[in-house]
């Protein structure tokens, strides 16, 4: 099994990047995990106090979870993993997520570099680098139209959190990458470089 992890912060093109690997190589040869899922869960908080929590910090994430659920994967076991619910601030009730164990499996998230435990599991490590307006534009999109924000929580987030929190943790957790991809998506060439290395381990498999 070959595990992918994608950084980068908020609004980078993380996920597409993923997305269209996965596009490229076929959703059955691949494991796709999002490390968001694996928010810890404050159900046990009233809602005034979840909205205070930091979201953007690396100890946000149940990182113990998901690395036990990549190694369950790594001996072809299947996992039931959680899935979070933005607009409560907490893990769904109802609801979770089945993974089975493939030849490749590509995790994305902030922090998916800034945990060393987290990285040791990484074969390849992706550092996803777009400018910090393109990426400030696209939460504010997202968090209003997904997650039912205002655009003054917003405003307050990113200056307490978001922007604080990936100058300390994610913007020096590029240093452990072995690809950066520049400007994400819209990256090609990047896209095209990634997918073929996956591509090339999955012919070595083969063999």
């Amino acid at each position: 099994m070959l595990i992918i992890g994608i950084a980068g912060g908020t609004g980078s093109g993380k996920t597409t990047v993923a997305r269209s690997v996965i596009d490229h190589l076929g959703w059955d040869k691949v494991t796709f995990i999002s490390q968001d899922n694996y928010y810890k869960d404050h159900s046990h908080l009233t809602m005034s106090e979840r909205e205070k929590v930091n979201y953007d910090h690396p100890h946000a994430f149940e990182n113990e979870l998901l690395i036990k659920d990549l190694m369950s994967l790594k001996e072809g076991l299947a996992v039931i993993t959680p899935v979070y619910d933005f607009t409560v601030h907490a893990r769904s009730k109802t609801e979770t997520i089945e993974m089975q164990p493939n030849h490749i499996v590509i995790l994305e998230g902030l922090h998916v570099l800034s945990d060393e435990n987290l990285r040791e599991m990484l074969d390849i490590k992706v550092f996803v680098d777009t400018d910090p307006d393109v990426r400030i534009l696209r939460r504010v999109l997202r968090d209003i139209e997904e997650r039912g924000r205002t655009i003054h929580s917003i405003h307050d987030q990113y200056l307490n959190a978001v922007k604080p929190m990936h100058e300390a943790f994610i913007e020096p957790s590029k240093k452990h990458a072995h690809i950066i991809i520049p400007e994400g998506g819209h990256n090609q060439v990047g896209i095209q470089m990634l997918s073929t290395l996956t591509e090339k381990y999955l012919f070595e498999q083969a063999e």
